[in-house]
């Protein structure tokens, strides 16, 4: 099942030629994956336990980026509506590759993936400042979550 969200393009996202800037592609696929993330109850950045509404616990993880790329099928533009849509291509032990598509109507405009890696969030650093961030298997409470969009 596919997760989706709509966005129009913002002046702020095109060049000077009016087309979308190729970097503005990566912050919509995280905003479309953050989106996916809340409406699974996941919390992007949690500050402790989250209970969903059924009891289950949900550890405060949080998500890096360990790799993202894109590729470009179509030029969009500035006002131009788009759908983009984020499925769960791998969940592995520790992380998650998600694949995300940019369509106008019917039309492919770009199409990329995101790996994220699942991290521990600690608000007190080995320093005693800070948060600091620990890799750990994806809790099944949230590979069940993640699962849904598979």
């Amino acid at each position: 099942m596919t997760f989706s969200i709509e966005r129009r393009i913002e002046f702020r996202d095109t060049d000077a030629a009016g087309i979308v800037h190729f970097s503005a592609f990566f912050p919509m696929m995280e905003a479309a994956e953050h989106a996916m993330l809340r409406s699974l109850g996941i919390p992007v950045l949690p500050e402790s336990e989250t209970l969903l509404p059924d009891g289950t616990a949900l550890p405060p993880v949080t998500w890096p980026r360990i790799a993202a790329n894109c590729r470009y099928c179509a030029a969009a533009r500035f006002e131009d509506l788009l759908r983009i849509e984020v499925q769960v291509v791998h969940i592995g032990s520790s992380s998650v590759e998600y694949q995300c598509r940019f369509h106008r109507a019917d039309e492919l405009i770009a199409e990329g993936t995101i790996t994220a890696v699942c991290c521990y969030l600690s608000h007190e650093s080995e320093h005693g400042v800070g948060s600091h961030l620990t890799k750990t298997r994806i809790p099944d409470s949230i590979r069940k979550l993640l699962a849904r969009h598979q």
